[in-house]
């Protein structure tokens, strides 16, 4: 690992051990006999139907991807699911530093370049983030009962207007997106041309992910692919949201009372406390969606712990043991293929 990543681990576990420091000093007292208690009456069957949901998900990013590759080469969706799990549980296992496996695994498998791949892996994110806000817009105006008993009155109105601000910023990106589309490569010869003469690595480092990006945005043909693509999305994140309103209603009680303006408010704060995780510990997910839970929706602080504990084991972790049986099945080490796609990228950097 090299001294930037080093240097991210570093700030990743400070920020964590202050986010954990804050949710314990703000509790009072934590009863791990009624934390057991809890988890143990879970409805597992809820929690066996929201990992399925979730593993069917990877079959939607990997029909996704397929579409992706339309434009260069022709492939079956079969043929991108293994990448798919074997990425998803080199993220798990190693955090970000497995962040890239997925591109560097179907560039090698496609013979397609990595680069092409780490430009599909940012157009993809975009996509995701795009459906996300629509869903989170949507719902956020439908509201939940329940908010109506919570002591936090104007909660209904602060989420609407989160919604609107998230989705004002997928605009916003959209918009960039456009306007790559059509001149990213004359941008990036223009910035770069622009700060050669002050930081030549900061301007051919800038130029190289504008380029990047407006590759993947290439792969974007017509009007029907673009369709398509944001269906799956939209799908595959509303199977999401299903996967997390099964795994809090496993819970019953308060936890059953949760509609889907709630729902989509867990999900997006655990999608941005993911930014913040360790590897095969995550952290930042599950603080957010414990966080949630308990100072919003006003649930146990032990049963805010159980169930954000089980949402991440069965919408993140789960894919471990497919993902592992894969690898070994490709005679693939996650370590060796981390380290090889690290290269790749560094190459990629200069």
């Amino acid at each position: 690992m090299n001294k930037k990543r080093i240097l991210g681990t570093a700030i990743v576990l400070a920020v964590l051990c202050l986010l954990i420091y804050l949710q314990v000093h703000t509790w009072k007292k934590f009863d791990w006999s009624t934390f057991w208690n809890n988890t143990s009456h879970v409805n597992w069957a809820f929690v066996l139907l929201a990992t399925a949901v979730t593993y069917y998900t990877y079959v939607l990013r990997a029909t996704r991807w397929r579409i992706f590759l339309k434009p260069s080469c022709s492939t079956t969706t079969a043929r991108l699911l293994g990448p798919q799990f074997i990425g998803f549980t080199g993220l798990a296992l190693l955090g970000r530093p497995g962040e890239m496996i997925r591109p560097y695994l179907i560039a090698r498998k496609e013979n397609q370049t990595f680069s092409s791949q780490v430009a599909v892996w940012l157009v993809e994110r975009i996509f995701d983030m795009g459906a996300v806000a629509l869903m989170f817009v949507v719902a956020g105006f439908v509201g939940d009962p329940l908010w109506s008993t919570l002591p936090n009155h104007n909660l209904a109105s602060e989420v609407r207007w989160s919604a609107g601000l998230f989705l004002c910023g997928i605009v916003v990106l959209a918009a960039v997106a456009v306007v790559l589309r059509r001149s990213g490569y004359a941008i990036a010869a223009y910035l770069e041309k622009r700060f050669a003469g002050h930081k030549h690595k900061f301007a051919h480092g800038l130029s190289s992910k504008i380029v990047s990006f407006t590759d993947g945005l290439q792969v974007i043909s017509d009007t029907s692919s673009f369709l398509q693509l944001f269906s799956l999305s939209v799908a595959m994140w509303a199977l999401i949201a299903v996967a997390y309103w099964l795994l809090t209603h496993a819970y019953g009680g308060e936890l059953a009372q949760l509609g889907p303006a709630s729902i989509m408010l867990l999900m997006v704060s655990a999608m941005f406390g993911s930014l913040i995780q360790l590897p095969g510990v995550g952290g930042g997910s599950q603080l957010a969606t414990i966080a949630v839970m308990n100072k919003i929706f006003g649930v146990d602080n032990e049963v805010a712990v159980s169930c954000g504990m089980l949402i991440w084991v069965a919408t993140f972790m789960s894919v471990i043991p497919i993902g592992l049986l894969l690898a070994r099945r490709e005679h693939l080490s996650l370590r060796a293929v981390a380290k090889a796609e690290e290269k790749a990228e560094a190459a990629l950097a200069e």
